[in-house]
């Protein structure tokens, strides 16, 4: 976390994950900034109904990269999405849920809160 990031509810951004490690800084959140082009800021718990859907997209989340250090991902994990893709999932009803207090406030500059809300994750 860095000292002046802000989740979408106005409190200090929490921890998306740590294993697998994620954030466009590899620092486990989904902090933001001027070198994260894609605006690696929704915290989501991923389903194979996304994880399908990204890969349709180009984007294989579920392939290991070991150079990268990235083990691939599976249906649970917590990881940082970049928010055009949350979108496009959402508008093709396969948005995974999100861990609200982990989600960077500039998600809201693309997301309203009433619509993230709707997708907040329960671990219970």
């Amino acid at each position: 976390m860095t000292e002046n990031s802000l989740n979408v509810l106005g409190n200090p951004l929490m921890v998306c994950s740590t294993n697998p490690m994620t954030g466009a800084f590899r620092n486990g959140c989904c902090d933001t900034g001027r070198f994260d082009a894609g605006t690696h800021t929704v915290c989501a718990v991923v389903t194979d109904a996304f994880l399908t859907f990204s890969k349709s997209k180009g984007n294989d989340l579920t392939h290991a990269y070991p150079e990268y250090n990235f083990p691939g991902l599976v249906a649970g994990d917590h990881w940082c999405l970049c928010v055009s893709r949350w979108l496009e999932a959402y508008r093709s009803d396969v948005a995974p849920q999100v861990i609200l207090e982990a989600c960077h406030q500039k998600t809201l500059d693309y997301v309203s809160l009433n619509v993230l809300k709707k997708f907040a994750f329960d671990p219970a």
